[in-house]
């Protein structure tokens, strides 16, 4: 079984600078694929997805390079403007960069984004359609209100595969209303056939100092129950969730969950649905 981390981040910022990093110590440095790859052979993982931090393509070009060089990288999820004249042809130029044939998937900063319509626009669903027409995944990185959003956005291109990262970033430090909100709304995106989802940065969504294992032993559990093993997925959301945990206590969270599922939920869980999800995946 191939273990494969479906959501981790690097970044050197002697390079490329991380604004959004600066209110967190702990992110104010470079990290970069060697230190990656030790964390990896540390925890039995044998190869990660990295994602996108900044909403450049000269990131994805840095990230694509990267991952030319290793095979602990299995794929990149990357970014384009979707609002783009020609979505196509920057993803076709992105493919033809150094490592483009590690070019999995794409995203947005969704969450941050001023107008809470944009995946809404006629525009941007116009570049959904080319990254489902390029053969790619879209993931989905949103704040709990933007759910019935993606609702209808996922159902309205249904040849595109999408992943949501982070479960959705349920409120896990929030009124228990939110969190109930968030159950009804993720159990209604789970009908869509196209979605997939990361159990991710959960350690992140409680609180950094005193989160416990009850708190995410049921959202990880109605994870599970709504979209099935084949269709979840797990990441470390690396070195992000150092502001709550470190990577073994991240590995830890999601333990009593696997030990109830079969060999094949399990493997599926801890990368067949990565490799089967993300097109291309080299691991």
């Amino acid at each position: 079984m191939t273990v494969i981390d479906a959501h981790v981040h690097l970044w050197d910022l002697d390079v490329r600078p991380q604004p959004w990093t600066d209110p967190f110590p702990v992110l104010q440095r470079s990290y970069r694929v060697d230190e990656l790859a030790a964390v990896l052979d540390a925890h039995g993982v044998d190869a990660a997805v990295v994602v996108q931090a900044g909403d450049t393509t000269g990131e994805t070009r840095d990230l694509l390079a990267l991952a030319a060089g290793t095979d602990r990288l299995a794929g990149v999820v990357g970014w384009v403007d979707l609002a783009g004249a020609d979505v196509a042809g920057d993803l076709s130029a992105l493919r033809a960069a150094p490592g483009g044939d590690k070019l999995v998937a794409v995203r947005h900063q969704l969450q941050v984004e001023p107008d809470p319509d944009y995946v809404a626009r006629a525009d941007v669903r116009a570049g959904l359609g080319a990254v489902a027409a390029a053969g790619l995944t879209y993931d989905l990185v949103i704040s709990p209100f933007q759910l019935p959003v993606v609702i209808d956005v996922v159902a309205a291109v249904p040849t595109l595969r999408f992943v949501l990262d982070h479960a959705g970033k349920p409120p896990i430090a929030g009124p228990g209303a939110e969190l109930d909100r968030w159950r009804a709304d993720l159990a209604r995106l789970a009908e869509a056939p196209n979605v997939a989802v990361k159990v991710s940065g959960l350690v992140t969504e409680a609180d950094w100092a005193s989160w416990t294992q009850p708190q995410l032993d049921p959202v990880i559990t109605h994870v599970l129950d709504s979209f099935g093993p084949s269709r979840v997925m797990v990441g470390s959301d690396w070195p992000v969730c150092l502001l709550a945990a470190d990577y073994g206590a991240v590995q830890a969270t999601v333990a009593p969950a696997l030990a109830r599922l079969g060999a094949d939920g399990r493997a599926d869980v801890l990368g067949g649905t990565a490799a089967r999800w993300y097109p291309g995946l080299t691991a």
